[in-house]
């Protein structure tokens, strides 16, 4: 067999690999705050900045409204975000966190070490890999764009 097409040397077989087993090991310290794992990722988002439009929140986490609006509903639902016509803009949500969701930060700042531990990586490896990933995605919406306007050309 060509060493190319063998499965063991494909990057998109070992992203998609990692991914899993990743996201499955953050199953067990996220279970103990009551989130998933999308869940945990607008969390962060919106801890990092709130509030924060459907839209905004949407271009931030690379997700559609119709991915988020079911995750936001049960945030909502829990008490850990309250969604809202944004002022400024009727007809766009506004997102916050309660101080519910405020006060799950407190729990969630240890997830980071906690993950490091499980995957045995240092802090360093966890920068490393970021920078290496962050690049990545940058070329492939890069791509995806060019092949995007290809198309609206042909």
């Amino acid at each position: 067999m060509d060493p190319e097409l063998r499965l063991d040397t494909q990057l998109c077989f070992a992203l998609y690999t990692a991914s899993r087993k990743v996201t499955s090991a953050y199953r067990e310290p996220l279970k103990a705050m009551g989130l998933t794992y999308p869940q945990y990722l607008v969390m962060l988002a919106l801890w990092d900045r709130h509030p924060r439009t459907v839209k905004d929140l949407g271009e931030h986490l690379m997700q559609d409204s119709a991915t988020l609006s079911p995750l936001l509903k049960r945030l909502e639902a829990r008490g850990l975000i309250t969604r809202e016509r944004d002022p400024g803009n009727e007809r766009a949500l506004a997102v916050t966190v309660t101080p519910e969701g405020a006060a799950l930060r407190e729990r969630a700042v240890q997830v980071p070490e906690e993950m490091m531990r499980r995957l045995r990586v240092t802090a360093e490896q966890v920068q490393r890999l970021n920078e290496e990933m962050h690049l990545l995605i940058a070329t492939a919406q890069e791509n995806a764009q060019e092949n995007e306007e290809d198309g609206t050309r042909a």
